[in-house]
């Protein structure tokens, strides 16, 4: 774990829960691509980036999600590089208490304020800085988070965060987290078009050919969008849906997954509603959902 994997001679990436990409331009200075999840992650990657000899100038960050983020505080202290984040990414990343407040829908209890779900805050500026490297093209991919990026380097590799999930964790998790479904689709949609030599997601093994991993990764949406359907055929509160999607699949609910699986579940519930597959209405005080 942590050690570093060479693609080509200007882009490699570090190995760790979620990938921490390196891009080379040849002049002994570096840039990463997201920071990994915490600040031992930040030093590790360090270590990394010193045995090789290169200067850390900067870290372009995909989206906000704490494990991306969570060495970024660490390395811009260390080394006063600059961060770079697009959108709504760059103000999470500045002020991470957002995260598990969105997740939550409140002030997030002290069960979900700790370093997998919450970040430490660093400065960051937007990808439209005069600093950012202008060679690398900053490809938008939402759908998963507010405004993931991913970034295509000179030499055709493309590092694209969380848009894609191996069979593996699919099949373990059942509901990767969705924040926008619609946009989701769209993005698995592109990113065979996208025309890059070499797809480097942050959860998944990097590959050439992207299109079976993305195609395989919709049939689970596609999957994950019935089962929510088909549970809806009674009016249910969004508690009962999520007991229900839990007890499905036989997965166990803690905190965690409460906010992580309950967000992508309000996901697809209003996506239903939008396009007029299920009915919302509030009965004894209750907001209630049904199959239309």
């Amino acid at each position: 774990m942590y050690e570093l994997i060479k693609l080509s001679p200007s882009a490699c990436y570090i190995a760790s829960p979620a990938k921490i990409g390196v891009y080379v331009p040849g002049d002994g200075g570096v840039y990463l691509i997201d920071a990994g999840s915490d600040k031992d992650a930040g030093r590790r990657a360090r270590k990394a980036l010193d045995e090789q000899g290169w200067t850390l100038r900067g870290i372009l960050v995909t989206h906000s999600n704490a494990d991306h983020i969570g060495g970024c505080q660490y390395l811009q202290r260390q080394t006063g590089c600059k961060i770079f984040a697009p959108g709504i990414e760059a103000e999470f990343t500045r002020s991470p208490l957002l995260e598990p407040s969105f997740l939550y829908g409140g002030y997030p209890p002290k069960p979900l304020r700790h370093k997998f779900l919450m970040a430490q805050p660093s400065e960051c500026s937007p990808i439209t800085d005069a600093d950012f490297p202008e060679e690398v093209k900053a490809i938008p991919l939402p759908g998963h988070f507010f405004d993931q990026c991913g970034y295509l380097l000179p030499d055709g590799t493309a590092f694209i965060a969380d848009c894609v999930s191996s069979p593996e964790t699919l099949k373990k998790y059942v509901f990767p987290f969705v924040y926008d479904v619609a946009a989701y689709l769209e993005t698995l949609a592109a990113l065979p078009g996208l025309g890059a030599g070499m797809y480097v997601p942050a959860h998944a093994g990097p590959c050439e050919d992207i299109a079976p991993l993305a195609e395989i990764n919709r049939q689970s949406i596609e999957r994950a969008a019935e089962l929510i359907l088909g549970l809806c055929a009674e009016p249910r509160c969004f508690e009962d849906i999520l007991k229900a999607a839990f007890d499905e699949c036989g997965l166990t609910l803690d905190f965690q997954q409460y906010v992580l699986v309950g967000s992508t579940i309000r996901s697809f519930l209003a996506w239903h509603l939008d396009n007029g597959r299920v009915t919302a209405e509030f009965a004894d005080n209750r907001l209630l959902w049904r199959r239309a």
